[in-house]
């Protein structure tokens, strides 16, 4: 009988209560800031991350996860007695994180090759961040949860991988700007002319397919966009940030819009804090299948 264990990041801004609620194992992300280091997830809530960010003028750096913790997960699985560990990354484009945990596979069975027939370690690479593998990881461990085995739970996987689309805009381009997703002159002009770019990721890849004129053209644009690009009838969740008035704005209009509410909402942690600030709104969607 299969014993299916999901394994995530931190990046995946899947809160503690629903960890612990679907059994998902989450590895915090280091993040310095301030010249002292913590960890996503364990020293402080994503509201507290905010207030730090408001309250510092320092910019804060993620590190990647070494592959020494994706070792001792492996290891802890097995002595659990998993028949399976399903790791779903953050993208292979954005982070080493993910390198390190095919590192850390192949230096556990070598350790252990005892385990190669027992314990499988399946590594999904989702080629992105946020909610467009947070929401798919819970999904997941609700499939395993509900009996499902490791094949069913990664076609799941890779039918949503290469369909999802994950939308946001940033309020303020401080952070977009020093991140390099705008360029300074791109990000300046912008603030000059009250643009707000739409950053999309798909494939691992950032693009701004749009910039919006006027705050009060956001939400407009944001759900115009999600209807355009989603398919209907098909799950969604969105991205909120320190902004809790246009987030239920958001909400109820996109609602209204598409027909029925989001599946979740997530509060989007320090990986797109530090790129984006935390002034942001976003959504994710199933889209056409790429590739």
């Amino acid at each position: 009988m299969s014993k299916i264990k999901i394994l995530t990041d931190s990046a995946s801004d899947i809160d503690k209560k629903t960890a612990e609620e679907y059994g998902i194992h989450v590895i915090g992300f280091s993040i310095v800031f301030d010249g002292k280091e913590y960890t996503e997830g364990v020293d402080f809530t994503a509201e507290e991350f905010y207030e730090m960010m408001s309250s510092s003028s320092d910019f804060p750096k993620t590190s990647q996860i070494k592959t020494e913790q994706f070792t001792e997960c492996f290891e802890k699985f097995f002595d659990e007695g998993y028949t399976d560990v399903i790791y779903i990354s953050i993208s292979s484009t954005g982070s080493a994180t993910h390198g390190n945990s095919v590192a850390a596979k192949e230096a556990f069975y070598e350790k252990h090759p005892e385990a190669a027939e027992k314990m499988n370690i399946h590594i999904v690479d989702s080629l992105n961040y946020t909610a467009a593998y947070g929401y798919p990881a819970i999904e997941a461990a609700n499939k395993a949860n509900r009996g499902a085995d490791a094949d069913e739970i990664i076609a799941y996987l890779e039918d949503w991988i290469p369909c999802a689309e994950l939308h946001f805009v940033a309020y303020t381009l401080e952070y977009v700007k020093r991140s390099g997703r705008l360029s300074a002159a791109a990000a300046f002009m912008g603030e000059l002319l009250g643009l707000k770019p739409i950053i999309t990721v798909t494939d691992g890849v950032s693009s701004v397919p749009e910039k919006i004129r006027g705050e009060k053209n956001i939400i407009p644009k944001m759900i115009e966009l999600a209807k355009k690009n989603m398919i209907p009838q098909t799950p969604y969740a969105l991205l909120e940030g320190s902004l809790p008035e246009e987030s239920e704005v958001f909400k109820k209009e996109i609602t209204k819009a598409i027909g029925y509410p989001p599946e979740r909402v997530f509060k989007i942690g320090s990986t797109i804090s530090c790129h984006a600030g935390h002034k942001v709104i976003g959504f994710v969607i199933k889209g056409q299948k790429r590739g």
